[in-house]
């Protein structure tokens, strides 16, 4: 899991960030129990036992964060949030530099203000948050089996437009920092 966090990070920093939101909320449905994690999670991945206490030291580490921040409820870790305003840094530079980038987030921005409007009042973050939690919400509803409605596919292609053509600047910016 560490792992795959950690190639996601090098290679998607959108992928990467729903993966640690899944995460978060995986620690949350098990209520921080960390047995239960172990019981009914790690167990069930084809590795050895050594990679699996690994899995589960990363989970106890992930578990004891959220409990620092205060997360336990609702929210996400700070680390995984300083990428997200990255990622939003980089849409505003773009906004006023790129055109490419300026249409494909005009195709966005009726889902974002759609997303925005139907929050009624309630503080949804950025651009960016918005579009990284429309995709979230559209993988949560695929892994429940819950109904997806043709706009619900629409807003979550063009949000996925967004956060590709961020990753590739991203990754571009990431590079040269190298």
């Amino acid at each position: 899991m560490k792992q795959l966090a950690e190639k996601k990070r090098n290679q998607n920093i959108g992928e990467y960030i729903i993966y640690m939101y899944q995460m978060e909320d995986l620690i949350r449905s098990y209520q921080f129990n960390m047995e239960e994690i172990r019981q009914y999670v790690i167990s069930h991945y084809p590795i050895s036992a050594e990679e699996k206490e690994e899995i589960s030291d990363w989970f106890l580490s992930l578990s004891d964060q959220m409990k620092q921040e205060g997360i336990t409820e609702t929210g996400h870790l700070s680390s995984t949030q300083k990428e997200v305003d990255r990622l939003a840094k980089i849409h505003w530079d773009l906004l006023k530099t790129d055109k490419e980038y300026f249409q494909i987030y005009n195709n966005a921005k009726p889902h974002v203000m759609e997303a925005i409007l139907s929050a009624e009042g309630k503080d949804l973050g950025h651009e960016i948050q918005v579009c990284l939690n429309g995709v979230y919400g559209l993988l949560l509803c695929r892994l429940t089996g819950k109904k997806i409605s043709p706009e619900q596919e629409q807003s979550a292609e063009a949000f996925g437009d967004v956060l590709s053509y961020l990753n590739l600047v991203y990754m571009d910016k990431k590079g040269k920092l190298s």
